[in-house]
C-alpha cells in the first residue's frame, strides 16, 4: 500500500489536508484507527454528551493524578472515529482572537499572524447566520465547513446577553468577526440540523475522488530511510505492515497522540527516548512539552419558572425529540443548545478577552447528569490563557499504551486568582435584572462559598477540562530548541515529515479549538503543495479603546 502523501489521523486538520491534497490531484491515503460516524448519536447535535462518553468513539484517555487538584484524574476525550474530535465535540465554532495569532507570529511562528490566517478561516467557511445578524464582510461563504446559528428561542438565552449588557459589557453581533469582546450569539458547525464535522465537510467529499483512500489501522511509528520519512508502520487486523509515502508523511493525530507517535519514531527529548530504549533520530526537547488546555467551572442557578430544558430530560421527551430529528432534522435535536456566548476581560490592563462564557439554558453536567433541582441554567466559565504548562510523555515503547498526560493544571497562583474572578463576575451577571423573572437560589458553588479559601476549595473539587488540549509540538523558528515544526509544518531535524494539528499552537487560542485546528490543516495543505500562501488580510480587529484603564 502506498500513496504520494500518507496522512495519519482523520481528525479536524487531517481531513482538511486530505481534501485539499486530493483536490490538487495528489494521491492521498489517510490512516484512521476509529471507524464510521454513522448513527444518530454523532449526527444529532443535541446528543453531544453521548459520543463523548462512548468508548466506541473516544480513545478513553485520562490524565495522571493532577497534583494541584487533589490528585484527581481528569478525562481527556479525543475522537476515535472519522472526523476525530470534531465528531464528538460540542460543535462550537470560535476562530480565536486576532491577537492570539499575532502572539504566535511574535513567538516565532512567522507567517501565522492574524493577517495571514484570516484568509484561511474565510476559505474554509460556509457561513449562514440564519437571519441572526453577524458580520458578512469578515466571513467566508463558499467553503466546505458550514457554520450556522441556533434558533435562540429560549428566553434564558436572550436573558444572558441582556444581563451582560446590563452589567456594562459590550454586545457583539459576531465574535468571529470584527469584535470578539462582548456578549452575543454562538456559532456552531451544524448544517441542516446535522453535526457538520470535518468528516462531513472534508473527508467524505475527498473520498469520492479516485485519488483518496481511507485505511483503518493503528499507526505505530514513522518509518525512515536515509534520514527521510518514507512511510508509516501500522497494525491492521493483527498484522504489522508499512504504508509507503512517495512524497511525504503528514502527522495529524491530535495534540496527545502526535507527540506520542513522534517519540515512538525516535523524535523527541533524547534522554526520555533512551529511558524507553528508543533510538534517537532527532533530539527535539520540545516534543510533548508546552501542553495547554482550558479549564472551566459550571456556575449553576435554579430557575423559578419551567423555562429551562429540564422538562425534556426524560425518556419520553428525549424519544420525541429524537424522532422529530430523525424524520425532519429539526426541533430541539438540531441544536447543541449552546446559543449565547460571552468574551470579557478579567481586569483593566488586559488587552483582549481572557474569559469565555458558554451559556446553557439548563443545569446539567457534560456526562449528561442533570442537576437534582430540576429547572435551572448555567454558564461554563474559565480563563483563556492559563500560565500552567504540562506534558505528554511515553508510558512505554509499546504503541498500544496510552501516553502519560499531565496538564499540571492550576500550578500557577494566577490561575486561582483568575478562577475566583470568573466566579464573581458570573455571579454579578446572573444578579442582573434580566434574570429577575427566573432567578432562584445558586445551585453551585452555592451561597456558602464566598471567601477566597471557600472558592478555592470549590475550584479544586469541581473544575473540569473544556477538552482543548494543544501545544505539544509547537511551531517556531528552526533555531528555537523547543520548536518542533517550522513555519511550513516540517518536523525539524528530519526530512519528508510534516505535522499539522492543535499540537503546533505555540499558545492556546481564545475559545474552542476546532476552528483553529481546521484552519491549521487548510494552511498546512498550501505549504505541502508548495503553493504561495493566500494574500494577507488588511482587516483591523476591534480592541477595547480603554482596555488599559477599564475592565468593561
Amino acid at each position: 500500500m502506498q500513496a504520494d502523501y500518507v496522512v495519519v489521523g482523520a481528525g479536524s486538520a487531517g481531513c482538511a489536508i486530505a481534501y485539499r491534497l486530493a483536490e490538487a490531484g495528489k494521491d492521498v491515503l489517510v490512516i484512521e484507527y476509529g471507524g464510521t460516524d454513522a448513527g444518530p448519536f454523532i449526527q444529532m447535535p443535541a446528543a453531544l454528551s453521548y459520543p463523548m462518553n462512548m468508548s466506541h468513539y473516544d480513545w478513553g484517555l485520562k490524565t495522571e493524578p493532577e497534583p494541584h487538584l487533589g490528585g484527581r484524574r481528569l478525562v481527556t476525550p479525543r475522537g476515535k472515529v472519522i472526523g476525530g474530535s470534531s465528531s464528538i465535540n460540542g460543535m462550537i465554532y470560535v476562530r480565536g482572537h486576532a491577537l492570539d495569532f499575532d502572539h504566535w507570529a511574535e513567538s516565532g511562528a512567522d507567517g501565522w499572524g492574524y493577517a495571514d490566517v484570516l484568509p484561511y478561516f474565510k476559505r474554509m467557511e460556509n457561513w449562514d447566520s440564519g437571519g441572526h445578524g453577524g458580520d458578512p464582510a469578515w466571513r467566508g461563504t463558499d467553503g466546505p465547513l458550514h457554520v450556522s446559528r441556533g434558533p435562540r428561542t429560549n428566553p434564558l438565552t436572550k436573558a444572558f446577553v441582556e444581563a451582560g449588557k446590563q452589567a456594562g459589557y459590550d454586545v457583539t453581533g459576531d465574535y468571529n468577526g470584527h469584535q470578539q469582546e462582548g456578549f452575543g450569539p454562538f456559532d456552531a458547525t451544524i448544517y441542516k440540523g446535522r453535526r457538520w464535522s470535518a468528516a462531513n465537510a472534508y473527508l467524505k467529499p475527498a473520498l469520492k475522488r479516485q485519488n483518496c483512500t481511507l485505511v483503518r489501522a493503528l499507526a505505530r511509528k514513522i518509518v525512515f530511510k536515509d534520514g527521510r520519512a518514507c512511510g508509516v508502520e501500522v497494525e491492521k487486523g493483527g498484522q504489522i505492515e508499512v504504508i509507503a509515502a512517495r512524497e511525504e508523511v503528514i502527522l495529524s493525530a491530535s495534540s496527545l497522540n502526535s507527540p506520542k507517535i513522534l517519540m515512538l519514531s525516535g523524535i523527541g527529548p533524547a534522554a526520555h527516548l533512551a529511558e524507553h530504549g528508543i533510538e534517537v533520530r532527532a533530539d527535539r526537547p520540545g516534543v510533548g512539552q508546552n501542553l495547554q488546555d482550558h479549564l472551566e467551572l459550571y456556575i449553576q442557578q435554579a430557575a423559578t419558572q419551567p423555562v429551562s430544558l429540564a422538562k425534556h430530560w426524560n425518556l419520553f421527551s428525549k424519544a420525541m425529540i429524537g424522532a422529530q430529528w430523525l424524520f425532519t432534522k429539526a426541533g430541539l435535536g438540531a441544536s447543541n443548545q449552546f446559543e449565547s456566548a460571552g468574551f470579557i476581560r478579567s481586569k483593566a490592563g488586559v488587552e483582549y478577552p481572557d474569559i469565555q462564557f458558554h451559556f446553557l439554558p439548563m443545569a446539567v453536567r457534560y456526562d449528561g447528569k442533570v442537576a437534582a433541582e430540576g429547572h435551572g441554567y448555567q454558564a461554563h466559565v474559565g480563563p483563556m490563557r492559563s500560565e500552567s504548562r504540562g506534558s505528554v510523555t511515553l508510558r512505554s515503547a509499546d504503541p498500544k499504551d496510552d501516553p502519560k498526560i499531565l496538564f499540571n493544571y492550576m500550578s500557577e497562583e494566577s490561575d486561582w486568582e483568575d478562577f475566583r474572578t470568573c466566579i464573581r463576575l458570573t455571579r454579578e451577571i446572573f444578579a442582573q435584572e434580566a434574570f429577575e423573572p427566573y432567578r432562584g437560589h445558586e445551585i453551585q458553588p452555592g451561597d456558602d462559598a464566598q471567601t477566597d479559601d471557600e472558592l478555592n476549595d470549590f475550584i479544586r473539587e469541581h473544575v473540569e477540562s473544556a477538552y482543548h488540549p494543544c501545544g505539544t509540538c509547537k511551531i517556531g523558528r528552526r533555531d528555537d530548541p523547543m520548536a518542533v515544526v517550522d513555519q511550513e509544518m516540517r518536523v525539524i531535524g528530519v526530512d519528508g515529515l510534516r505535522l499539522a494539528d492543535s499540537s503546533v499552537f505555540p499558545r492556546i487560542t481564545n475559545g474552542n479549538l476546532n476552528a483553529p485546528s481546521i484552519m491549521t490543516g487548510e494552511k498546512a495543505a498550501d505549504h505541502i503543495l508548495g503553493k504561495a500562501p493566500l494574500s494577507p488580510a488588511n482587516d483591523v480587529p476591534w480592541v477595547h479603546p480603554n482596555w488599559q484603564t477599564a475592565q468593561r
